[in-house]
């Protein structure tokens, strides 16, 4: 029995329904929950090559920036900082 991460990692759907019987009766049944609502797409995006984990680090790090200037500035200084405009 692989664990979620290791589903993803090996990008395995085959024990999918293992796994969701058996986080349905532990802690993460909500999340289990939620998995056998969108089972296809949760199927389709372990077995996908594309992922947005690109996408995702540009906007944390946009949030960081935005979150450690807090208070001083508007878009424009936002902007500069992003741009690493002086």
């Amino acid at each position: 029995m692989e664990s979620f991460d290791e589903m993803l990692r090996r990008k395995s759907k085959d024990d999918l329904d293992m796994w969701i019987d058996r986080a349905a009766t532990s802690w993460v049944a909500s999340f289990a929950n939620g998995v056998i609502r969108d089972k296809a797409a949760v199927q389709n995006a372990i077995t996908s090559v594309w992922s947005n984990g690109q996408t995702e680090g540009q906007i944390t790090k946009l949030k960081l920036i935005k979150r450690q200037m807090y208070g001083r500035g508007k878009f424009d200084l936002l902007e500069a900082c992003i741009l690493g405009e002086p």
